[in-house]
């Protein structure tokens, strides 16, 4: 099929020209990005870094208690809809990962914590386990729903979820799996005092607010610098470089 197709070809010196200024702009190219990969992993451990300091910070004036005698659990009120039944509405379908549909109903409406129940991000972490929702929605059966008698509480429990490895809580290799009875186990070291669990979760959102703005400008330039070597290669085989 390729046979009586015509390829435009330079001269051998020209060829030579073109390969000589790809190659000085490539090798720039991945040190620029090689640089912004750095950078954007270093910003994310600096606020791992600083998170495991406000959790570890303090703790011999902290009280610990495990998530049964600090939430009441739901999960028996978590129905799940195959994609089949489910009918398209304003209510947000949640899963283990966070939000996988919109419905037509709901059977919470509260503030309410979500623990990711089972799945491969339980060990992989690329996004939250714990999640806070707030108002009208329906929870399937592969989220824990925990309700707290206070706000602050809820929030400080979700930030020190993610701050931990749960590895030693979870059962399964095809399907990693957190039980209820393992999530009720952990062990959650806290202020006493309301006011300093809310100090503290207003620390780190702040701190990862900032993180957040570098993880964009080092992604932004990620992808500047990829879409820039496609243009130059566009450059190169359409003779304007």
């Amino acid at each position: 099929m390729l046979a009586g197709i015509r390829f435009p070809v330079p001269s051998l010196a020209e060829q030579q020209r073109i390969i000589g200024i790809l190659d000085k702009a490539f090798e720039a190219i991945a040190t620029a990005k090689a640089s912004a990969e750095k950078n954007l992993q270093n910003a994310r451990a600096v606020f791992e870094s600083y998170r495991e300091s406000m959790f570890s910070h303090g703790k011999r004036n902290w009280t610990e208690k495990t998530l049964d005698h600090l939430a009441e659990n739901l999960d028996s009120k978590r129905v799940p809809i195959t994609k089949a039944d489910r009918k398209s509405g304003e209510y947000p379908y949640y899963g283990a990962s966070g939000v996988v549909d919109y419905v037509d109903d709901y059977i919470f409406d509260d503030d309410v914590l979500l623990v990711s129940e089972d799945g491969a991000n339980l060990l992989a972490r690329s996004t939250p386990i714990a999640f806070s929702v707030t108002g009208k929605c329906w929870v399937n059966n592969h989220a824990h729903v925990l309700k707290f008698d206070e706000l602050g509480t809820q929030h400080f429990v979700e930030a020190y979820l993610e701050s931990i490895v749960l590895d030693e809580y979870i059962r399964g290799a095809a399907q990693p799996k957190l039980t209820q009875g393992a999530l009720n186990s952990i062990p959650i070291p806290m202020p006493k005092d309301i006011e300093e669990r809310r100090r503290v979760v207003d620390e780190l959102k702040s701190v990862s607010q900032e993180t957040g703005k570098l993880d964009a400008i080092y992604e932004q330039k990620i992808t500047a610098l990829n879409n820039l070597k496609k243009s130059l290669l566009h450059q190169a085989f359409s003779g304007q470089l």
